[in-house]
């Protein structure tokens, strides 16, 4: 599945507190507002990509577009 965020879970600790971890690391922890937020899209959203988006680590699939884009060369003035 190429593509795909995998690997992430999540833990809710005491106080509502969430820790999210890829592949058993913690990636990042979400607090007051931002924890509730997240449980709640968790009943709408793909569990594993909403956990990538919070984390940061995910990729968009237009890297290499980007990149070569002209407005991104080296050259430009």
């Amino acid at each position: 599945m190429t593509g795909q965020a995998n690997g992430f879970e999540h833990i809710i600790g005491p106080g509502g507190e969430v820790t999210i971890t890829h592949h058993g690391r913690k990636a990042t922890t979400l607090r007051g507002p931002m924890a509730q937020k997240f449980l709640v899209d968790l009943l709408t959203a793909e569990p594993q990509e909403l956990r990538a988006r919070l984390t940061g680590n995910y990729r968009r699939g237009n890297e290499r577009t980007a990149k070569n884009h002209p407005r991104n060369s080296d050259n430009r003035r």
